[in-house]
């Protein structure tokens, strides 16, 4: 693979780590290429890959900078936090650019990102002066009760690449308000924009050793997590890297926040508004390749309205143009990376084992003049049934899986019909039993 000229310059410090106010290397010199899954030909630079030694600098610098970071009161905070906001809006494009470019997005979402991102900011500062404790009656005489908040001490901000701007600022954003010093760790798919993010803090006057940045994948994670002197972690991503998070912490009673994968359903009954149906299942399955949590990964309809609605989608799923997120013309972006590419296809070829008929859709994206890229056809899939692997299991990715229902009551089982949740797993439909449905949900 030969590479192309970078579109936009890279900062050499941007491919580093930032511990302590500094711009460094990983303490083992080891590096990982970051592509641009709109053209994988588009190399945008070698991203340190640091691993627990980097981590354990990294936390030294935040537990040093605490106490002074604490004493500075949230309205002081908040100002940081304010001139961090200005820094977003006065670099837009930079950071809409750059999102699009490692990320894969539209530009219309990047845009839209680095607008959440400001919002979250405002937001966060404008809760400064409500940080008070409460008073409450005692049950005792001559007893005084009260609570006040203090922050948690260095916490480790563990984020996806999926919201490579705005997930770190809603975990950064508290953090430092609260009066927690902080270590943020970034997916290695998103390096860039972590940086970018981390430069305008700066920039912001949060001081030296605040707010951290350590490049890396699992190693440096891990070593977060196992810290001592880490007294939360908030991490989003994976069930399974989730619960061996929460699983690593538990132990030492770690405070852990957690926002996992989910399994969203769109229940389409018969007397349903199909065109406005179809407009909310292809912005919600599609946007963004599917690559959200919030994503729309079911559409659970009635049997009645099914081929009607599935004849207005698949019309208006087939139609719709895939390609690079700076492509003014593209209205579905690539997805992040080769590996997430295979999991789409893999998944795909799982619901046509299981029954599934694949109505448009099903294959890696091409045209002529389209790069050479991680693009994958926008898929609707009928006759999944409801406990097979599809249905089940996120895909992140432009996959619809279409469960067919008996009215309201039977779509309500099979849209609560997941493995975890509140209430654990929900009673099969009773109607229209198949192969795949007569077997018990799995544990």
């Amino acid at each position: 693979m030969t590479d192309v000229p970078q579109r936009q310059p890279v900062a050499a410090h941007h491919l580093l780590n930032f511990i302590d106010g500094r711009w460094a290397p990983a303490a083992s010199g080891r590096t990982r290429t970051n592509r641009n899954p709109a053209d994988l030909r588009d190399r945008i630079g070698e991203f340190t890959e640091s691993d627990g030694a980097d981590a354990e600098r990294a936390v030294a610098a935040a537990a040093t900078a605490l106490p002074g970071w604490r004493a500075l009161g949230p309205i002081r905070r908040a100002a940081h936090l304010t001139a961090l906001g200005r820094q977003l809006a006065d670099r837009e494009e930079e950071f809409t650019a750059a999102i699009t470019r490692e990320q894969g997005k539209l530009r219309a979402e990047a845009r839209a990102e680095v607008a959440r991102a400001r919002a979250v900011l405002e937001f966060t500062a404008g809760q400064a002066r409500l940080l008070g404790g409460v008073t409450a009656p005692a049950e005792e005489d001559r007893t005084f009760a009260y609570t006040f908040r203090r922050p948690l001490g260095v916490v480790g901000l563990v984020s996806p690449w999926n919201f490579p701007l705005a997930i770190p600022v809603w975990k950064v954003a508290p953090a430092l308000l609260s009066g927690c010093t902080a270590v943020l760790k970034p997916s290695p798919l998103t390096p860039l924009t972590a940086a970018l993010l981390t430069d305008a803090a700066q920039r912001a006057g949060v001081p030296d050793g605040v707010l951290n940045l350590v490049q890396g994948d699992a190693a440096a994670g891990a070593a977060l997590v196992a810290h001592p002197q880490v007294a939360g972690i908030s991490f989003t991503g994976s069930l399974a890297v989730g619960t061996a998070i929460h699983t690593a912490g538990a132990p030492r009673l770690l405070r852990t926040q957690l926002e996992l994968g989910g399994k969203n359903a769109v229940i389409v009954l018969a007397d349903a508004d199909l065109d406005r149906a179809v407009d909310a299942v292809l912005h919600g399955a599609f946007g963004q390749a599917g690559q959200r949590c919030s994503a729309t990964s079911r559409a659970v309809v009635d049997r009645r309205v099914r081929d009607a609605f599935l004849a207005r989608l698949v019309k208006r799923v087939a139609a719709l143009r895939v390609g690079p997120g700076d492509d003014p013309d593209s209205e579905v972006c690539p997805v992040v990376d080769p590996v997430r590419m295979r999991a789409a296809l893999d998944a795909v070829a799982g619901a046509r084992r299981d029954g599934g008929t694949v109505l448009c859709g099903g294959g890696p994206a091409a045209r002529p003049g389209l790069p050479e890229g991680c693009y994958v056809q926008p898929t609707v899939i009928r006759d999944v049934p409801w406990d097979s692997e599809l249905a089940q299991e996120e895909v992140f990715g432009p996959v619809l899986a279409v469960v067919d229902a008996d009215g309201f009551d039977d779509a309500m089982r099979i849209a609560n019909c997941r493995e975890r949740g509140p209430t654990g797993p929900a009673p099969p439909p009773p109607a229209r039993t198949t192969a795949s449905s007569r077997r018990p949900p799995r544990r």
